[in-house]
C-alpha cells in the first residue's frame, strides 16, 4: 500500500548547509516532520555541491516521513556565477552589468534542461538568455543556429 502524500515543500538551501534555523526549521517543524533528520540527510546528499544555493521539494506523508528531490541551481545564480557579478542590475533596461557569450548561455542551458519545460537545447538557451536579459546581462554575439 502506498504511503498517502500530505503536501510539499519547496525551499532553496545552500549544498552542505541545512541547519533548523529558519526558514528550514520553522517550514518542516509546522508539518510534522524531524527535522534534524532531514537537515542530515540533505546535508550528505549535497556535500559535493556545498555553497551552491539548491531548490528542493520536498514530499511529506501523513505518518511524518518525507522524501526530497534536489533540483539544479537556478539559472539567476548560474549568471550570475559566470558573469562574477555579486547581484543583477536595478534597471536591467536601461544599466547592464556585465556580458556573457552564447557559450556560456549553452553550458547553463544543458545543465538546467533537466528541470526546464522545454525540449530542445536551444529554446533551453533562449530561457536562459531571456533570464539574464532581465538580470541586465548582455549576451554576446548572434544566437548560434544549426542548420
Amino acid at each position: 500500500m502506498a504511503k498517502e502524500i500530505a503536501g510539499q515543500i519547496k525551499l532553496q538551501i545552500k549544498g552542505g548547509a541545512a541547519n533548523p534555523s529558519p526558514p528550514v526549521g520553522p517550514a518542516l517543524g509546522s508539518k510534522g516532520i524531524n527535522i534534524m533528520e532531514f537537515c542530515k540527510q540533505f546535508n550528505a546528499r549535497t556535500q559535493d555541491k556545498a555553497g551552491k544555493v539548491l531548490p528542493v521539494v520536498i514530499t511529506y506523508y501523513s505518518d511524518k516521513s518525507f522524501d526530497f528531490v534536489v533540483k539544479t541551481p537556478p539559472v539567476a545564480i548560474q549568471l550570475l556565477e559566470a558573469s562574477k557579478q555579486k547581484s543583477g542590475s536595478a534597471e536591467p533596461n536601461r544599466k547592464k552589468v556585465a556580458e556573457i557569450t552564447w557559450d556560456q548561455v549553452k553550458t547553463i542551458a544543458e545543465d538546467k534542461m533537466v528541470d526546464l519545460n522545454c525540449f530542445t537545447i536551444e529554446s533551453a538557451m533562449t530561457m536562459v538568455a531571456g533570464t539574464a536579459r532581465s538580470m541586465g546581462i548582455n549576451v554576446k554575439g548572434e544566437f548560434p543556429v544549426n542548420n
